[in-house]
């Protein structure tokens, strides 16, 4: 800044400087208060419910027909169909691959994730989330060629395993799975394809969405190759770190409520049938 003379210019100086400043502390405020504004109220007055999901991981997000129209469906959709209901709000769902999920959230494009996602601890860094609503045990899927070959953990050192890049299931394969070679694919299907095709030698993914798969792919199995449950592996909805939390309290309330109905475990067979029934047609 140019040096300015006289004591008058000098107190101008200093004035405007003050405030400016409480011009910028008043910014900063405003800024603070907009970052942290009220999720739950925002939604409400929006009327919309934006979620984000990666619809492959069928029976919990899936796509399927429906009266002639591609619809996403699924455990997942049903929970926060209900969860937007009691609301008083309709939920938006939007499909992306597993690995922007989260990125969506980050960057407001999404009010709340749900895609069986686990609430990791690097997650919870970066991440609110909901009490965990679904607990699902692990399996690997083989070729039921190698079926014979494949009966323990042991026995896939040095072969390629797939999980869903960004999943759980990389975390699965690195530490139960430490003499294996992880390969990381977006797609779910894109690894059954592979491990169909002998690409790959065995991928993870949880039990229910498994069942669908082998269901849909007469060549494939779930190999006899136990896998230690961790609770860390629940599932839980995702939300932004700032100004979620009256959004936390609300949905917990709603996941407690329809778990103790039964309801969740409902809309997971429910759509597990559907996700048969569509591979059939």
């Amino acid at each position: 800044m140019k040096k300015i003379t006289g004591l008058v210019m000098t107190l101008v100086a200093l004035f405007t400087l003050a405030a400016c400043g409480g011009g910028n502390d008043n910014t900063a405020d405003s800024s603070s208060n907009a970052k942290s504004e009220d999720r739950l109220a925002a939604i409400k007055k929006a009327g919309v419910l934006k979620v984000a999901t990666s619809a492959d991981y069928a029976p919990f997000e899936f796509h399927t027909m429906v009266d002639g129209k591609d619809k996403i469906v699924g455990a997942d959709v049903d929970l926060v169909n209900e969860i937007a209901k009691q609301l008083g709000v309709k939920a938006e769902v939007s499909d992306m691959s597993f690995n922007t999920v989260l990125a969506s959230l980050k960057e407001g494009k999404s009010d709340i994730a749900i895609s069986a996602i686990s609430a990791t601890k690097e997650r919870q860094e970066q991440f609110n989330f909901t009490d965990n609503y679904y607990n699902p045990p692990q399996v690997v899927i083989i070729n039921k060629k190698n079926q014979d070959k494949f009966t323990s953990l042991d026995a896939l050192k040095d072969k390629n395993v797939g999980a869903q890049k960004g999943s759980i299931q990389e975390d699965v394969v690195k530490d139960q799975m430490k003499d294996a070679k992880l390969v990381s694919i977006e797609k779910v299907p894109n690894m059954v394809i592979e491990v169909n095709s002998g690409s790959l030698d065995a991928m993870v993914v949880e039990k229910t969405i498994a069942e669908s798969y082998v269901q849909q792919n007469p060549d494939l199995m779930i190999a006899n190759i136990d896998l230690k449950a961790n609770e860390d592996e629940a599932f839980a909805i995702a939300l932004p770190k700032d100004g979620s939390d009256k959004l936390q309290t609300e949905i917990n309330k709603i996941i407690k409520k329809l778990n103790d109905e039964g309801k969740i475990d409902e809309y997971v067979q429910k759509n597990h049938e559907l996700a048969e029934k569509s591979a059939e047609e």
